[in-house]
């Protein structure tokens, strides 16, 4: 998994929760079931059961893979519209060419992320790179939506390229858990996302047997989401796994633990941290739309077959 790392965590800004900080209880623990999206590939559909109430101002989130592809075999998604949301796509490894028909896109490997705020609508497509398609190789990445609210949902389209080099790097006192920060802060600490719904977004690596306790404002929802790897979340303690994702109470801080002991293919806890301030507004979602009312999906399905969400180039560099 080559995301951004570090050589030793200990020379990184250190982070931990203060020691009054009431712990944030764990909610449930789910399981994704799998599917596939696009063209075919894999995912895991991580929120897949969890109450709208405990995800608010996430929508849904899916990993893609971790699949290793034989010559031939990559897969992308076709052109397709949004309207409403933001879609943040981060790729852990292997590489994604993004393109959008309002002039957005690029390339996107090992720990980028591609930020793209549909707002008002465009069209979008993602596909592997033809290299990668004519050799194979190792795909492993997220894709989370991300809710606007009803005051920013006809906003201007926007495009953010984040590269891996650009996250800022933590870690636990002890230096057994590495924290990527993309988006948002923690205790202090920004991430070079630029939101416009206030969220956290962090890739943490949790070696075995080690445990992090973080700051949580208290405003935010908090999910973790287990990429590979195995351990417990909580001060209780609850054990959780790769493709489970772990809904926290109110609190001020989380914790999150990796089993001594963990599966041959990965060698610690990979898991990701979300947090966000509820938008609590009426939300209707549809495929590729998320507005507030059946009239703004009608709309955005009109606007759409009317061809004012963009028109996809003529040659679109794939």
């Amino acid at each position: 998994m080559p995301a951004v790392t570090v050589d030793n965590p200990l020379t990184l800004p250190k982070v931990a929760a203060s020691v009054d900080a009431v712990a944030r209880p764990v909610l449930a623990v789910t399981t994704a079931p799998s599917g596939f999206e696009g063209e075919g590939f894999p995912v895991r559909r991580a929120f897949a059961g969890i109450n709208y109430r405990h995800l608010d101002p996430f929508i849904m989130m899916d990993q893609m893979g971790e699949v290793e592809y034989a010559a031939g075999e990559p897969k992308g998604t076709p052109w397709h519209p949004h309207r409403g949301f933001e879609t943040v796509t981060y790729l852990i490894d292997g590489t994604f060419i993004h393109q959008d028909s309002n002039g957005g896109g690029g390339t996107i490997e090992n720990g980028d992320t591609q930020w793209m705020t549909a707002g008002s609508g465009l069209l979008h497509i993602e596909a592997p790179p033809e290299s990668l398609v004519q050799s194979g190789g190792l795909f492993h990445g997220l894709q989370l939506w991300v809710n606007l609210p009803k005051a920013d949902k006809m906003m201007d389209p926007r495009y953010q390229d984040i590269r891996g080099g650009e996250v800022q790097l933590l870690a636990s006192p002890d230096g057994g858990a590495l924290l990527r920060v993309i988006a948002g802060e923690l205790d202090g600490h920004q991430g070079p996302g630029i939101t416009h719904t206030p969220i956290t977004m962090i890739h943490a690596t949790v070696r075995p047997g080690a445990e992090v306790t973080l700051p949580w404002r208290e405003d935010f929802n908090g999910l973790a989401y287990v990429l590979a790897g195995r351990g417990t979340v909580g001060a209780e303690r609850r054990p959780i796994a790769m493709g489970q994702t772990a809904v926290f109470g109110a609190g001020g801080s989380l914790t999150v633990r990796a089993d001594e002991r963990q599966d041959s293919h990965t060698p610690d806890l990979e898991v990701v941290l979300l947090g966000g301030r509820p938008i609590r507004e009426p939300m209707a979602h549809y495929g590729p739309f998320v507005m507030n009312s059946q009239a703004e999906l009608k709309q955005a399905f009109e606007d759409f077959q009317a061809g004012r969400l963009g028109t996809v180039p003529a040659v679109h560099g794939m």
